[in-house]
C-alpha cells in the first residue's frame, strides 16, 4: 500500500472521531463544554505530536536500531520506517566494513607496493610493501606529501614532469623499483611499485655468465687455432715440437670438453622439468670410487683417507657423487704436494654429514660466501692453473638443495678448509 495512504487515512480518522465527539459533547451538555473538550482534544494531540516530534530528535541524535522509540497512531508507521532504513544502513555499512577490510588485506598480501595519494600527493594509505620499498610507515606518515618522504631527483622530476604513462625505474634503499602512479577517481592517484632487485641480480648474473663462458673458450680455442695455423703454415715442423703442440691441443680441447659437461649438468641440476628421482644410495661404494678418483687426480701428491661409518641415504647416486668429487677434486687442486685429505662419513647429532678437510691454502673470510656463484675465483691466475672450470661448487649447491641438504665452510688462509655437506635426518634410509 502506498505509505502516504498509511500515514494519512489514520489521521484522517481520528480527526473525524474527533469532530464526532465534539459534536456529541455538544448535543448533550452544551456549547461550553464541547469547546472545553475541543480545546482538551487538541491540546492533547499536539502534546502527543510534540512529545514524539521531541522522541525521534533525540533518537536522530544517537541512531541506534535497538533504541528506537515507540510509537502511536501515525507514529508507529513512521518509526518502523525508520526502523527498517535503519536496519538497512547498517546491513550496508557492515557489508562495506567488510569488503574494505577484505581490500586492505588483499593489498596487504600484494608483492607489489600500493600508496594512495589525493591528487596534490598526499599520503592517505599504504601497504606493508610499500612501506618495505620506499622506507614508508602508514600510521607516522599518513597526511604528508609523498615528495616530501621520498626525497630522490629521479622520482621529483618523474612528478614534475607528469608522464605517468611511462614507468620509472628507481633506485631506493638497496633496491630497484619500477614506480608508476596511476590516476584513480577524480582527487585521488595510487603510486605502483614493483621490486625488480631480484631479476635484475639474475640478469646480471645471466650476463656475466654468458661473459664467462665465452672467456673460458676463448683461451683454449685460441691456443688449439694458434697450433693449427703452425702446423698449416709450417708443414715440415720437427716431431719434437709437434707432438709437444698437440698435447697443449688435446689439453685445451678436455678443458672446454669438462667445461661443456659441467655446464650441461648445471643447466639440468636448475631444471625443474628433471625432479630428483629419490632411491637408496649406498654410501660405501660411492664413496670409494670419490677416493680413487681423487688418488688418480693427485697422483700420489697427498695423503688421502677415508672414514665411513654411518648409513646409506635417500637421494640420486649420480648427483651426489659428482657433488661429493667436486668438493674432494678442489681440496686436492688447492693443496700443495704433500699435504693431507681427510674424507669423513658420520652422523652429527643424528644427521649424516660428509666433510672435505684438508690443510692447504685457505680461504680468506671474504670470499667464503660467494664460493658457489658460477665462475667466482679466489685466484684467478691459481685456477688457470688447477684447471678447473670454476663451476664445481656452483654444482655442489644446486646438488645439495634438491636433497635438502646445506654445505657449511669453515677455512682459514695458510691452514686449509673444511667442506661438510649436512643431510637432514629424514635423509637416513630406513632399509
Amino acid at each position: 500500500m502506498n505509505p502516504l495512504l498509511l500515514f494519512w487515512v489514520p489521521a484522517v480518522l481520528r480527526l473525524l472521531l474527533m469532530v464526532a465527539g465534539t459534536s456529541l459533547v455538544w448535543f448533550l451538555f452544551g456549547r461550553l463544554l464541547a469547546g472545553i473538550t475541543a480545546v482538551l482534544l487538541l491540546v492533547a494531540m499536539l502534546a502527543t505530536q510534540l512529545f514524539y516530534l521531541y522522541r525521534l530528535a533525540g533518537w536522530l541524535d544517537h541512531p541506534e536500531v535497538t533504541r528506537l522509540p515507540d510509537g502511536w497512531g501515525a507514529w508507529t508507521g513512521v518509526f518502523a520506517r525508520l526502523y527498517r532504513l535503519r536496519r538497512d544502513d547498517e546491513k550496508n555499512r557492515a557489508e562495506l566494513t567488510e569488503w574494505l577490510a577484505r581490500f586492505r588485506q588483499a593489498m596487504t598480501l600484494l608483492p607489489d607496493g600500493v600508496v594512495i595519494m589525493d591528487d596534490v600527493l598526499f599520503l592517505e594509505w599504504c601497504n606493508p610493501a610499500a612501506e618495505r620499498h620506499l622506507g614508508l610507515d602508514n600510521e607516522r606518515d599518513k597526511g604528508m606529501r609523498v615528495t616530501n618522504l621520498l626525497r630522490n631527483p629521479d622520482f621529483i622530476d618523474y612528478i614534475v614532469l607528469g608522464r605517468y604513462e611511462e614507468p620509472l625505474l628507481l633506485s631506493v634503499r638497496s633496491r630497484k623499483l619500477i614506480v608508476q602512479i596511476i590516476a584513480f577517481e577524480t582527487r585521488r592517484q595510487i603510486l605502483v611499485t614493483h621490486d625488480v632487485t631480484e631479476s635484475d641480480r639474475i640478469d646480471h648474473m645471466r650476463r656475466d655468465f654468458v661473459a664467462n663462458v665465452s672467456h673460458e673458450l676463448r683461451t683454449p680455442l685460441t691456443v688449439i687455432n694458434g697450433f693449427l695455423e703452425i702446423a698449416a703454415s709450417q708443414p715440415n715442423l720437427d716431431p719434437a715440437t709437434r707432438s709437444a703442440h698437440l698435447k697443449l691441443m688435446t689439453e685445451q680441447g678436455l678443458r672446454m670438453q669438462n667445461l661443456v659437461v659441467d655446464m650441461l649438468t648445471l643447466s639440468r641440476l636448475e631444471s625443474i622439468d628433471t625432479p630428483i628421482r629419490p632411491e637408496r644410495v649406498a654410501i660405501a661404494p660411492l664413496l670409494e670410487r670419490v677416493l680413487q678418483d681423487a688418488r688418480a687426480l693427485s697422483a700420489g701428491k697427498h695423503e688421502i683417507s677415508l672414514q665411513a661409518d654411518a648409513p646409506d641415504v635417500i637421494g640420486n647416486s649420480d648427483e651426489l657423487h659428482s657433488a661429493f668429487g667436486n668438493l674432494v677434486s678442489n681440496a686436492v687442486r688447492y693443496t700443495p704436494a704433500g699435504g693431507v685429505i681427510r674424507l669423513q662419513w658420520q652422523l652429527q647429532d643424528g644427521r649424516p654429514e660428509f666433510s672435505v678437510q684438508d690443510n692447504g691454502i685457505g680461504i680468506s673470510a671474504e670470499h667464503i660466501s660467494r664460493l658457489t656463484e658460477r665462475f667466482y675465483r679466489v685466484d684467478k691466475s691459481r685456477s688457470r692453473e688447477t684447471q678447473g672450470t670454476g663451476l664445481g661448487l656452483a654444482i655442489v649447491k644446486h646438488v645439495l638443495l634438491r636433497h635438502h641438504a646445506v654445505l657449511a665452510i669453515d677455512s682459514h688462509p695458510g691452514q686449509g678448509s673444511r667442506f661438510a655437506v649436512r643431510f637432514p635426518e629424514s635423509a637416513i634410509s630406513k632399509d
